[in-house]
């Protein structure tokens, strides 16, 4: 039986079997927490911009 729309290939593909579906969860796992965290920071870090100790340090370093 070959499945004729896209969700039924990914189905097959990706979540037919055990294995590949928790391999699938996985990856998406780490795609997800890679992603969130540099999201999370990049918005940290323009909410705070001119505040943080790598934005001002050139005043406070001696050379």
């Amino acid at each position: 039986m070959a499945p004729s729309t896209l969700l039924g290939r990914v189905y097959s593909v990706f979540f037919r079997r055990t294995s590949t579906f928790a391999l699938t969860i996985a990856v998406g796992v780490l795609f997800f927490e890679r992603a969130f965290d540099q999201g999370g920071d990049a918005i940290y870090e323009s909410i705070n911009q001119g505040k943080l100790w790598k934005h001002i340090k050139h005043k406070y370093e001696e050379e």
